[in-house]
């Protein structure tokens, strides 16, 4: 084999390397199935989801049920939350975990598994031998404080859906608010009666 052909056969390889590793460093989250049954949130492929992101199911239940400040368990790899629980709340919370106890913070790849020393829990990096702690991930991202309803109070809600006794349900941050004779899709003010965890009833105010 003459020097160029070998240049020309080395080039090709390494191009060809370099593209699959392109493709494989792309992570995509299997979507959260989500579907309501009365007062309760179920994630029907949660199984997958923990599999994926190659992390103990308690471990990731335990993540999502602080930060949606629900209770809930695993039965038969679904998740069932207890309250109505928007879907982009809950997909949102998938995100945060990822980015805090799966992705390396070097490379950016999900090939990692956690370390603990001490009181710390270290994510290590597979791929690239980096490692850092849970807390120094976290900083990246801000988060938000949550916000609150209060009893006596107005609020402008847009009605999503209709319960299964007919009264209009809005969302407001962690709440669900029952409105009755609401109409789906109409956006109205509604002031806050009474408060019960996350679930909130009032009643719409004329303009």
């Amino acid at each position: 084999m003459s020097d160029l052909d070998y240049r020309k056969l080395l080039k090709k390889v390494q191009e060809n390397t370099s593209t699959r590793e392109f493709v494989e460093d792309r992570f995509k989250l299997p979507k959260a199935e989500i579907f309501y049954e009365g007062n309760t949130t179920f994630i029907k492929n949660f199984d997958k989801i923990s599999d994926a992101v190659n992390r103990n199911p308690d471990h990731v239940l335990k993540f999502l049920l602080g930060g949606l400040g629900t209770s809930g368990e695993i039965l038969s790899g679904r998740v069932v939350f207890q309250g109505k629980i928007p879907a982009k709340q809950i997909q949102d919370k998938l995100k945060d975990y990822i980015d805090t106890y799966v992705m390396c913070s070097e490379c950016n790849r999900p090939d990692t598994h956690l370390v603990k020393q001490g009181r710390t829990i270290l994510v290590r990096c597979d791929a690239c031998g980096a490692f850092r702690s849970v807390k120094s991930r976290r900083k990246k991202t801000v988060q938000q404080p949550a916000e609150t309803l209060k009893e006596g109070m107005t609020y402008d809600l847009t009605i999503k859906d209709i319960g299964r006794k007919g009264d209009g349900v809005a969302y407001f941050d962690k709440y669900i608010v029952y409105v009755p004779g609401a109409v789906k899709g109409s956006m109205i003010k509604v002031k806050i009666e009474k408060i019960s965890g996350t679930v909130a009833f009032g009643h719409a105010v004329a303009v």
